[in-house]
């Protein structure tokens, strides 16, 4: 499949004077299934984006993933482009991305998501927290969630073309923020990090940029279910500024669910 990608989908247009518009549903996620069910490998796939020759997606709600096929139909005329979709199974019956009718009937494609529940006023918002995918899930349903409210969970739905105006944009409302921190599952030498950096920096101005992610790894993701729930929990943690394993609740539920379908399997 590599091959296939690297000739005839993201060098189409300058190889071969083709305008390809095949859309890829990759699964990627970090669920506790092990390293082959974890990664579509999204740093390759940001790795191969130049020149506009592809999109790059991960929805966060059923309206997203509805508005983004529906904005790939129309293109397919005007604009058509290759497009890869990251698509984590288990949120697809999951509460958290569930969308109204309204939504889908007259919504449009976000390329960024600001937080519309955390501080009431942007102003009193000091940490602003940039991830894409489920571990927005992970993060708006942990237990700082409730009690950090200074803390803004913001989500960029396309990973390319990166939508600088509208990150800068997104993140200038919260000028009081003193830290920009990007919030990724896969391990640091993986996922977008290493891509979205540099854009990251460039829409902060002057305010730090960091990064919380798993520790550099050969593997995608950990072997085992329980230490997936232990290392998911102490990252949500470190997100938040938190003391790592502060979550405790949250950590033992985790580690109950994943040593019962363990011993399911």
């Amino acid at each position: 499949a590599q091959t296939m990608i690297d000739e005839y989908l993201v060098s189409a247009r300058g190889k071969w004077g083709l305008r390809p518009s095949l859309v890829l549903l990759l699964p990627h996620a970090h669920e506790g299934q092990g390293p082959d069910h974890a990664s579509a490998r999204p740093e390759r796939f940001l790795q191969l984006a130049a020149d506009i020759n592809i999109r790059i997606a991960n929805c966060t709600t059923a309206a997203q993933f509805f508005h983004l096929l529906r904005r790939q139909a129309a293109l397919l005329t005007v604009d058509p482009l290759p497009h890869v979709v990251l698509t984590p199974k288990s949120l697809l019956r999951h509460n958290l991305v569930a969308s109204s009718p309204r939504e889908l009937a007259e919504g449009r494609f976000q390329r960024v998501i600001a937080d519309a529940e955390a501080a009431p006023r942007p102003a009193d918002i000091r940490r602003v927290l940039v991830c894409s995918g489920k571990v927005y899930v992970d993060l708006v349903s942990s237990e700082h969630r409730k009690t950090r409210k200074d803390v803004a969970i913001c989500r960029l739905e396309q990973l390319y073309p990166v939508p600088s105006q509208q990150l800068k944009a997104m993140l200038d409302e919260y000028s009081n923020a003193e830290e920009i921190t990007w919030v990724q599952e896969e391990p640091e030498n993986m996922g977008a990090w290493d891509f979205i950096r540099p854009h990251l920096i460039e829409a902060s101005g002057d305010r730090a940029v960091r990064r919380v992610a798993r520790p550099r790894s050969a593997s995608p993701a950990e072997g085992s279910a329980v230490r997936h729930a232990t290392n998911q929990q102490i990252l949500v943690d470190k997100a938040f500024g938190a003391v790592p394993g502060s979550g405790s609740q949250t950590a033992r539920k985790a580690k109950q669910d994943a040593t019962l379908t363990s011993a399911k399997g």
